[in-house]
């Protein structure tokens, strides 16, 4: 039996978001707490009958759980929770899927505008205190995205936006998701995951927007890199693990394409050790595409809706993955 609003307690666990300051400003009087870090998390859980929780959620905590009956996620990624665990206590599960699409998609487009524009570079000059001349080298100056072609892997919200914003720059869209039926979601044309590798070589720039998933893992792989023109651009809003790194960085360390906006890696914080940091054609954001201003309430928009289905004893969550 799921708790009353006046029995019900929610723990936000997160390092760093507003999420209690956001929920408390609605003024549900329902009882909540925030924990900042692991430790506090397994020291509290045991009287939360609701968590909210992404990178701060391990499953070895479960068994401190007593009273959790729902877990709102933070974020959209899921591979950090054990369905069968939760399953087995009877735990519902929902993501966050969407709440950031905008953000991530603005974030990708403004990754392909930096590195067409190469303000990664005017930034260096601009700490140097270098003010560079004129290029007569074509291939070496700034470039312009009408008219280019903008391969998206995954037509999902975040894809489906991030061709929108393609379009306004006048670039041909080509799409490519798990099932092509499900339609063009302003592409220009749409395809199965297993055309990847036919499609790069007319790309000038290819960027990862899709879920991880056993078929997505490692979907980028040195055959898609090697069939990438020179002068393209790839770009990954995705997970790191969509991409083969070690077939990136050995692409990125031959020239054998232009350049690369990576907002994720496999591991994060990316190491120090990684010849990633120092590449000059490397442009990396810290995992902050789906940062928003807006994130917090956005989240907690789904999980009022959600608390009312459960309340209302429906056996359907908004994003539903338990």
């Amino acid at each position: 039996m799921f708790p009353t609003r006046d029995s019900l307690t929610i723990c936000f666990a997160h390092a760093a978001y507003q999420m209690k300051d956001r929920f408390d400003a609605r003024d549900t009087g329902i009882k909540n707490f925030q924990v900042r870090t692991y430790d506090e998390l397994v020291k509290r859980i045991g009287e939360a009958d609701v968590v909210l929780a992404s990178g701060m959620w391990k499953n070895e905590v479960i068994p401190h759980a007593g009273k959790l009956k729902f877990i709102q996620s933070i974020s959209s990624g899921m591979d950090q929770y054990s369905k069968e665990l939760l399953g087995a206590k009877g735990i519902r599960l929902a993501s966050a899927a969407g709440v950031n699409a905008r953000a991530v998609a603005e974030h990708a487009i403004a990754l392909i505008l930096a590195i067409a524009r190469r303000l990664p570079e005017a930034r260096d000059n601009q700490h140097k205190k270098m003010w560079r001349g004129m290029i007569g080298d074509l291939a070496q100056r700034e470039d312009e995205l009408g008219g280019k072609t903008l391969l998206v892997v995954g037509m999902g919200r975040i894809g489906s936006h991030l061709a929108k914003l393609a379009k306004a720059f006048d670039m041909k869209v080509v799409g490519i998701r798990r099932d092509p039926k499900a339609g063009a979601n302003g592409a220009d044309s749409i395809h199965g995951m297993g055309e990847l590798v036919k499609l790069v070589p007319d790309a000038d720039f290819v960027a990862l927007t899709c879920a991880l998933t056993p078929e997505t893992t490692g979907l980028m792989s040195a055959a898609a890199f090697a069939a990438m023109k020179p002068s393209s651009v790839f770009v990954n809003v995705a997970r790191g693990k969509v991409a083969d790194e070690a077939a990136l960085i050995a692409t990125m360390k031959a020239g054998k394409i232009w350049a690369a906006g990576l907002d994720v890696t496999v591991d994060e914080p990316l190491p120090e050790s990684s010849p990633l940091w120092t590449m000059p054609n490397v442009f990396i954001t810290p995992h902050t595409a789906g940062e928003t201003r807006a994130y917090e309430d956005n989240v907690i928009d789904i999980l009022i809706e959600n608390l009312d289905r459960l309340w209302r004893d429906e056996k359907t969550l908004r994003n539903q993955v338990l």
